[in-house]
């Protein structure tokens, strides 16, 4: 098993000034870019360390919150190609439905890919439902924008003979022509974000990375096993190197110190679900299906369905409230003495039914640089290697 280092860059000081919304409505002013220097410094410390640590690194993008504030995925990861040597690095993910130029996307890559001399992934992803209205994109039309986009960039990185044209219905260029070409052939592994089975066996059937994020013991083996069907159905077989689960985790050195550690980072799940209600479900963003559960959500439309987090029996606990044991019996976080978190994610990875991917965590709301460091740490040397024997 792989496991890569995840953190959203939360710029965790303005949480409390902004009361219950901390996306798409609140001004700017909140942010003090002196502290928020400070706060990008020390996680690209965080992530720089993970070389030396033996774990590889992901980053993501959110836009207009407080709870991220890496608004761009590749300048964090630009970064991070020079100042790292030997781990791998995940843009997980670049959510190409709502960026204008697709060309630039394909650019951007394949430029990382060479400076890190190949040790880029690129994660495309559909985006969250509140990226839709800053975005300004079509939340209907958002899947077909989403696949066009993917087809012309792979087609932008993997074109070595000159210029082409791409007349599409979202993009058009009169002369598409990439430099440099991507260090990796034919390009950078591929690694999609999904939330339903509908996604996952689409995932399945183009053979990509899928990651799979917060979704726990109840929901995760139905969305693996639709993406084993699709990879059947175009003659693939889905091994545990295809499937990645994110979770929170935290190490200590005893039980107490783990859950400290926890219950700090878990400030993603309880602050990442602070929008309003009318950002949270724009028509047509999901599938029917994905619809139609939705609709049979206590709290649907008020966003407090948003709030829900499903335990193991069933039970519907509200996250903003829920203890560490309630997310470690939802299987949304591993936590504990070294022991104790190893125990926790073999038994999730035996429930699946295999990941070969852990994308963890391990820093997060108002934890210490101190604290994520040692966390980081005290896993890399005591839990990775563990875990490097399944998948």
């Amino acid at each position: 098993m792989k496991v890569w280092h995840f953190s959203e860059l939360a710029y965790h000081p303005g949480w409390e000034e902004l009361g219950p919304q901390l996306r798409n409505v609140i001004p700017s002013r909140v942010c003090d870019p002196k502290v928020a220097a400070d706060l990008y410094h020390r996680y690209l410390d965080e992530w720089a360390l993970c070389d030396e640590l033996g774990i590889n690194i992901m980053t993501n993008e959110h836009h207009t919150t407080a709870t991220c504030i890496d608004s761009v995925v590749t300048i964090p990861m630009a970064i991070l190609a020079r100042e790292t040597k030997k781990v791998r690095l995940l843009c997980l993910g670049m959510p190409i439905g709502n960026r204008m130029d697709a060309v630039r996307v394909a650019e951007e890559f394949s430029m990382l890919d060479v400076i890190s001399r190949g040790r880029i992934e690129m994660g495309f992803v559909k985006g969250a439902p509140f990226e839709v209205t800053p975005a300004n994109s079509n939340p209907a039309t958002l899947v077909e924008r989403f696949w066009e986009a993917h087809d012309l960039i792979l087609k932008a990185m993997t074109t070595h003979d000159g210029p082409f044209n791409w007349e599409g219905q979202y993009f058009q260029y009169r002369q598409v022509n990439v430099w440099p070409r991507p260090y990796q052939q034919p390009h950078p592994p591929v690694w999609l974000t999904v939330n339903s089975p509908d996604s996952a066996f689409v995932g399945g059937q183009k053979g990509y990375v899928i990651g799979v994020l917060n979704s726990g013991y109840n929901r995760t083996p139905g969305i693996f096993e639709a993406y084993r069907k699709g990879a059947a159905a175009t003659g693939r077989r889905a091994g545990t190197d295809r499937f990645a689960y994110m979770a929170m985790v935290g190490v200590g050195r005893t039980r107490e110190e783990g859950y400290r550690r926890a219950d700090q980072i878990l400030d993603y799940s309880r602050t990442s679900r602070r929008v309003a209600a009318q950002f949270a479900f724009p028509p047509g963003y999901q599938s029917v299906s994905a619809t139609a559960q939705a609709l049979q959500s206590p709290g649907y439309g008020t966003g407090v369905a948003m709030r829900n987090m499903q335990l193991r029996n069933g039970k519907q606990v509200d996250v903003f409230e829920a203890t560490v044991d309630e997310f470690i019996d939802a299987g949304i976080c591993f936590a504990g003495t070294p022991d104790d978190v190893y125990a926790q994610a073999k038994a999730f990875y035996d429930h699946v039914g295999g990941f070969g991917h852990l994308l963890m965590m391990g820093q997060g709301g108002h934890i210490t640089h101190e604290d994520t460091v040692d966390n980081l740490t005290m896993f890399s040397k005591e839990v990775l290697p563990r875990l490097a024997e399944l998948g």
